[in-house]
């Protein structure tokens, strides 16, 4: 199973300027899943990293995420453990996710030819771009495990 970059839908302009779009919107009630033990793995990998983003150093915590290198749903054994974690921040955290950048099993970060090509805003050229080549904050107990980390980037990881 690969994870490869999931597109966002689309709307055209068409659509929008249509004056029949019915544009209230409705809630409704289902059944949700929850994560058992989440709390746990999140406060294990912020601890890990000293409460910062390994890639920024942002030490933020209301944007830090305790992101999963190999996902929830693909390793069931090693879904609470702190080395398949690394403590970003929400915008490295989407791109991580997304495969538009990665870390390598030598710690170092590497971010999608399509990213770097195509990031003509300086916002994404500091935020992203710069960081490829760097390495992670090493973490003070749990290095993450080379084993999931070259997993992220065979089955995630846009690449070159």
């Amino acid at each position: 199973f690969t994870l490869r970059a999931m597109q966002e839908p689309t709307v055209g302009a068409s659509e929008l300027e249509s004056a029949e779009i019915d544009y209230t919107g409705e809630t409704t009630h289902q059944f949700v899943e929850t994560r058992n033990k989440q709390a746990f793995f999140r406060k294990a990998v912020l601890s890990n990293y000293a409460g910062k983003c390994c890639m920024t150093g942002l030490n933020e915590p209301r944007l830090l995420q305790a992101s999963h290198i190999v996902p929830w749903s693909q390793d069931r054994a090693n879904r609470l453990n702190p080395r398949n974690g690394l403590c970003l921040s929400a915008l490295h955290d989407r791109a991580f996710d997304r495969g538009l950048i990665t870390v390598m099993p030598d710690l170092r970060i590497r971010v999608s030819a399509q990213l770097r090509g195509g990031a003509k805003q300086s916002f994404a050229q500091s935020a992203l771009c710069a960081l490829d080549g760097s390495e992670i904050v090493p973490p003070e107990r749990f290095v993450p495990d080379a084993t999931f980390l070259a997993w992220h980037n065979e089955h995630v990881f846009l690449g070159d």
